[in-house]
């Protein structure tokens, strides 16, 4: 009983900040006018919420930076350099796939300068190490930490890696006309957007994301103060990711389609073997070193 209070109360939590979200997302939107659908004002306020808890709930846990998996400032800095170098290692073969199978032609509709590359580039970067840095300090910062302290390994890995996948999938596509939206209006799409992990739609990319979760805990729990590890190679992943959908587009008439999914076009069944494969050579080579 008592494990199973600790697995749900993130749920808890989820589903009290998607609440709080949804009341103050139509009270904004009264107060600012038909600026952007309620869905998305909801859908980023819900994230904005679970963000800010990271604070008071690490000093709640009392855990401190270190246990949330922080290095030493020059450790760390070396640490997302050493994961972006990782995560080119390990999503670069998949994009070189994806684009010899033709399943990503390049786009020539677009003509492209030397500066508008570095530009879109750069900004890519950045927005992933911001998309990173907050991702990892929630799932493999806190939550991790909060399930290691009361499960086992393997189990804090699994479950983190659960929640961490089906957030992604938090979504509604419903638009609410502005002058139809009450304060009731939020819940609805609330509830849609956890309808929406019953979608059979999404398992190829949720099992991906999943797989890219596990990925990342491992990393965490190998080195305890390895989070700038994991936010160097999610941020290397999300930039690769960015960049490639600026130049390519992926071609719906392709024969292995079937490997990428339409979240993003590039995470599916084979990011799903390929990270596995990976990740199952690495345990092993490091289970064989420790023996020698």
């Amino acid at each position: 009983m008592r494990t199973l209070s600790v697995l749900l109360a993130p749920l808890g939590l989820l589903l009290s900040l998607a609440a709080a979200a949804s009341l103050l997302g139509v009270g904004l939107l009264q107060l600012t006018g038909d600026v952007l659908p309620l869905s998305k004002v909801v859908s980023k306020l819900t994230l904005i919420l679970l963000l800010i808890s990271i604070f008071p709930l690490r000093k709640l846990l009392r855990f401190s930076w270190r246990d949330l998996g922080f290095a030493q400032t020059t450790v760390f800095f070396r640490q997302i350099g050493h994961g972006l170098l990782l995560a080119l290692l390990t999503l670069l073969p998949v994009l070189a796939t994806l684009y010899w199978l033709d399943v990503h032609v390049w786009d020539q509709g677009r003509i492209w300068t030397w500066s508008k590359v570095m530009e879109k580039t750069v900004v890519a970067l950045f927005l992933a190490l911001l998309i990173a840095i907050g991702e990892e300090m929630l799932f493999r910062g806190l939550l991790f930490s909060t399930f290691r302290r009361k499960l086992s390994a393997v189990l804090a890995i699994c479950v983190s890696s659960l929640y961490y996948a089906a957030l992604h999938f938090l979504k509604s596509n419903t638009r609410i006309p502005y002058s139809e939206q009450t304060f009731g209006s939020g819940f609805q799409l609330m509830g849609e957007a956890f309808a929406n992990w019953l979608n059979p739609e999404i398992f190829s990319a949720f099992l991906a994301l999943f797989v890219v979760g596990v990925f990342l805990a491992v990393l965490r729990s190998r080195m305890p103060s390895s989070l700038g590890l994991c936010i160097g190679c999610h941020a290397g992943w999300v930039w690769q990711i960015k960049v490639s959908k600026d130049f390519f587009n992926v071609n719906p008439q392709a024969d292995y389609l079937y490997l990428v999914s339409n979240y993003d076009g590039v995470v599916g069944p084979l990011v799903s073997l390929w990270l596995a494969m990976v990740l199952s050579i690495g345990l092993l080579s490091q289970r064989v070193g420790l023996k020698n």
